[in-house]
């Protein structure tokens, strides 16, 4: 049976979190229809599932749903449907390969543009891997505020320099992935 390819799974969350971070309701609506466009090329579908403590992008192989409801007689093999965490706790299990994925960002960030920038990048770092266990690139601006505004300013001890320049410093995490900033 067909799975996606990790690169489609990829460009799919990415367009999904443009997407829910976009302003414009066109612009939304946009993402919304190239990640559809992509999905549909293989024959899967998305929605979001909305859970106590986070949404979860849901692809599910298309021939599943009718009339946006999954089918549950239509499932043969549930490995097939991929499950994405958009906000909140990502998975434990992942956590070491997260903590060094961001771990590499920051030391990018410190090696290309100093070590106030590093350090704030490196405090962004370890409030994505410690508290929510994801990719820096995948918080939302919900988490990006909690990050400024609650995390900076009572664990990562900023020098006045670091308060002056985090919200760059944040900008040039996710130019560092490729990413918009939330």
């Amino acid at each position: 049976m067909a799975e996606l390819p990790a690169d489609v799974v990829e460009a799919v969350e990415r367009l999904t979190r443009l997407a829910r971070n976009a302003v414009d309701p066109n612009e939304a609506a946009a993402y919304r229809e190239r990640r559809d466009s992509r999905l549909e090329a293989h024959g899967f579908t998305a929605r979001i599932r909305t859970e106590e403590t986070r949404s979860v992008l849901v692809l599910y192989p298309a021939k599943w749903v009718v009339d946006g409801t999954v089918q549950f007689d239509r499932i043969e093999e549930t490995s097939r449907a991929e499950e994405i965490p958009l906000d909140g706790p990502g998975a434990p299990d992942d956590w070491n390969e997260v903590e060094e994925h961001n771990r590499e960002v920051a030391a990018q960030i410190a090696d290309e543009h100093g070590e106030v920038h590093g350090a704030n990048a490196r405090a962004f770092a370890d409030f994505m891997s410690n508290h929510y266990a994801r990719r820096v690139e995948s918080a939302t601006s919900d988490e990006v505020h909690e990050f400024r505004t609650e995390y900076f300013r009572r664990n990562a001890w900023p020098t006045e320099k670091q308060k002056a320049v985090v919200e760059r410093s944040i900008a040039l995490v996710y130019e560092a992935v490729d990413e918009s900033t939330p």
